[in-house]
């Protein structure tokens, strides 16, 4: 009598309207905060700017419905090649980030998962902490780290780690650590290691660890089995992390701005640039456009691919 009477309660018009209420509310968000701002952002990347104000895109004019879209803004694009080189440098640092963040992060979240169950909220807390602080104070916290007399910087030169940097073109010259390369992606990757880490700990500490026991009964050595068994079983958590951290250091502003210097033009300092310094909306409405459709597109369809390699699987 049970099962009837909830499915008899699934099928009231009330629970419907729960349903649609909880799941509508974040298609609401994402139309109010993401799809409304790009679309006036992609309006004003096909517009013609007159002083302070938009042409329309749409006009009726003795009526007849005219439209104007000035394809200029992204032949422009083309053409300069300062934007090409900013959006190559841009994916260069953002994949260098990634890359480095999953090198120090994994064997952190790895350590947090195998952890006692007592110890791991403290090592969670431990990760979580940076965000207690403004980010912006951390960022600056490193101009004084790696600059003249930081205590960094002078155990950087203690070690000679800087003739290594030199020889690298990470930094210009011996004991030169700020506005480099090298200050750049220490800021980056320290700041958003917590987005690699807390994805890849909340894959590893799920996973059966039965799996390495059958592993090691069947002869697998430690590092075969972490390769066999435990990497690809923390494929998604990867996947998640390099995503957290790889989108946001594309469009980075603040850290390239205070860490960097003029050798580490990323885009999001450039769309500073036009938009406030040269007040040229519709160019930099254009670079922001290009810059989303060379980040959403390729994920798009990678994640296709793996939605067609999950169906194949099955």
């Amino acid at each position: 009598m049970q099962a009837p009477t909830a499915l008899a309660s699934l099928r009231r018009p009330g629970w419907w309207r729960g349903r649609s209420v909880v799941i509508g509310i974040p298609y609401v968000w994402l139309l109010a905060f993401f799809l409304l701002p790009f679309l006036i952002v992609l309006k004003i990347s096909f517009s013609e700017m007159e002083l302070v104000t938009f042409k329309d895109l749409i006009t009726v004019k003795d009526g007849v419905l005219e439209i104007a879209l000035k394809f200029s803004n992204y032949i422009y694009l083309t053409q300069d090649d300062l934007y090409f080189e900013t959006f190559v440098s841009s994916l260069k640092y953002a994949a260098l980030t990634t890359v480095f963040c999953l090198f120090i992060g994994y064997p952190f979240a790895y350590f947090m998962a195998r952890a006692r169950a007592s110890a791991q909220p403290a090592l969670l807390m431990l990760v979580m902490l940076p965000f207690w602080t403004s980010f912006l104070l951390r960022v600056y916290a490193w101009k004084g780290l790696l600059g003249e007399n930081g205590w960094i910087s002078d155990l950087l030169i203690a070690l000679h780690a800087d003739h290594l940097l030199v020889a690298t073109g990470l930094i210009p010259a011996l004991g030169k650590f700020m506005n480099t390369p090298f200050s750049l992606n220490i800021g980056m990757v320290y700041s958003y290691l917590p987005y690699m880490v807390l994805p890849l700990y909340a894959n590893l500490s799920k996973m059966d660890l039965r799996l390495l026991e059958a592993a090691a009964d069947l002869g697998a050595t430690p590092w075969v089995a972490f390769w066999k068994i435990t990497v690809p079983l923390s494929k998604a958590g990867i996947i998640a992390g390099s995503m957290l951290v790889f989108i946001p250091c594309v469009g980075e502003y603040v850290i390239p701005e205070l860490l960097g210097g003029p050798s580490t033009l990323m885009i999001g300092r450039v769309l500073w640039d036009e938009f406030f310094s040269n007040n040229d909306w519709p160019i930099a409405s254009a670079v922001a456009i290009t810059l989303i459709l060379l980040i959403l597109v390729p994920l798009a369809v990678f994640n296709r691919y793996q939605e067609r390699s999950q169906e194949g699987a099955r």
